[in-house]
């Protein structure tokens, strides 16, 4: 058993899918990034705070918990969940027609050690139109998501392509939570 610290359906689907049994401990954290931070030691710092947060309320020791957080880059900009409509509007702008990278910091943690991992994907994506953007945000999914988007869902239309890790475009790199999984010997296949 692993214990999720996230309230994020994604990840929970993520896992599920996988079939990677979880129970969910939601925990709050400010998720403010600091001054020149890098996206990698941003999401890894944050994904850390999570887990420790977890662990202080978790009862049952022992059991691996497994935090993340996710952030969207854009010509440098970290892009986290959109502030409002015009805020979206700014973010789909932004990725519009280019690049970007979506980083997931992993941290799993255990009674005895911490695994934790930055990964990487970059996407790209269609040039957009306004009446394309306003089409997708009045669809509601870029709220809660980070850069605006859910490639899941409507926004798939709009990638073009990606390198690296679909899941961690969703959320959360579930190959690299089952090698995590394997290295603390928590595995079991049934």
């Amino acid at each position: 058993m692993l214990i999720l610290a996230s309230a994020s359906p994604r990840r929970a689907e993520l896992l599920t899918a996988a079939g990677i049994p979880f129970e969910t401990l939601a925990v709050a954290i400010d998720e403010t990034a600091q001054a020149n931070e890098r996206p990698d030691a941003y999401v890894l710092r944050v994904a850390r705070a999570k887990a420790q947060a977890a662990i202080l309320r978790c009862r049952k020791p022992g059991t691996p918990i497994l935090a993340a957080d996710t952030v969207v880059v854009a010509e440098g900009q970290l892009l986290a969940k959109p502030d409002g409509h015009d805020d979206a509007v700014r973010m789909l702008k932004l990725l519009s027609g280019g690049v970007h990278e979506v980083f997931t910091g992993v941290v799993m943690s255990d009674a005895t050690r911490e695994l934790s991992e930055a990964v990487c994907t970059r996407v790209h994506v269609l040039p957009l139109s306004t009446a394309e953007i306003e089409w997708y945000i009045a669809s509601g999914e870029p709220e809660g998501k980070a850069g605006a988007y859910g490639i899941q869902g409507r926004a798939a239309r709009f990638i073009d392509r990606i390198e690296g890790s679909y899941s961690n475009v969703v959320g959360l790199p579930v190959a690299t939570v089952y090698r995590m999984l394997r290295e603390l010997g928590a595995v079991a296949l049934s």
